[in-house]
């Protein structure tokens, strides 16, 4: 009679591989909340309104209309609680491609549009962005990812001493395979363990039915 050996468990199977899946994307899952903080436009576009309409939009988002900018030359300053706050959301260490507009009569004008990066965000989460002669925008973003250091500044000087002091992301990524790929080799290994663990058990309680059934038939045998 053949020896039956139980098939792999599916459960422990599955684990492995959400487990090994999940980790290999560290930066995906994490989403931060964008809120505006402060804002101050120094001219609108429009020369038919006095009170222009300013919204804030990313490429393939909703507009974000900021209904209490109206006046030039004023700082406005937001708690974050706002109805129509937070502007965006930004995930893991991607970019968006945003900016500042403003719907005139006839069509819409650019303030500025530039590329919105989680690594432009101080360690305190904030982030300035300035545009000569348009507009002056203070955006807030605590969870951000810190790639490099600090934010765009005006002669980027900030940002490059950052990055000649910061850790190469290449060096973050490989220490963070070579760990994956240990607790994979470990997970395998003891998934095999387990495996001949339960292949010996099943042979040892195979032989004692076989014992079993001999000390019957001899029993019976010495009866009759």
């Amino acid at each position: 009679m053949s020896i039956r050996i139980p098939s792999a468990s599916l459960d422990f199977r599955g684990f492995v591989l959400c487990f090994i899946f999940l980790g290999s994307f560290p930066g995906t899952i994490r989403t931060q909340e964008v809120t505006l903080d402060s804002i101050l436009i120094f001219k609108t576009h429009d020369w038919f309104s006095t009170k222009p309409t300013v919204y804030f939009q990313c490429k393939g988002e909703n507009k974000t209309l900021l209904p209490d900018v109206k006046i030039t030359n004023v700082s406005y300053s937001f708690k974050g609680q706002e109805s129509w706050q937070p502007l965006t959301e930004l995930n893991g260490t991607k970019c968006k491609r945003c900016g500042i507009y403003e719907d005139d009569t006839f069509k819409h004008d650019t303030f500025d549009e530039w590329e919105f990066c989680p690594s432009d965000f101080t360690a305190e989460g904030r982030y300035t962005h300035v545009k000569d002669k348009e507009f002056n925008a203070t955006f807030l973003c605590h969870g951000c990812s810190q790639l490099g250091a600090g934010s765009k500044n005006e002669d980027g000087s900030d940002k490059e001493e950052g990055r000649r002091s910061g850790v190469h992301p290449a060096i973050i990524v490989l220490i963070i395979l070579l760990v994956l790929g240990v607790v994979t080799v470990g997970l395998v290994v003891g998934y095999k363990y387990w495996q001949k663990k339960k292949r010996q058990q099943e042979q040892a309680r195979f032989l004692k039915l076989f014992e079993d059934g001999d000390e019957i038939e001899d029993g019976l045998e010495d009866t009759l």
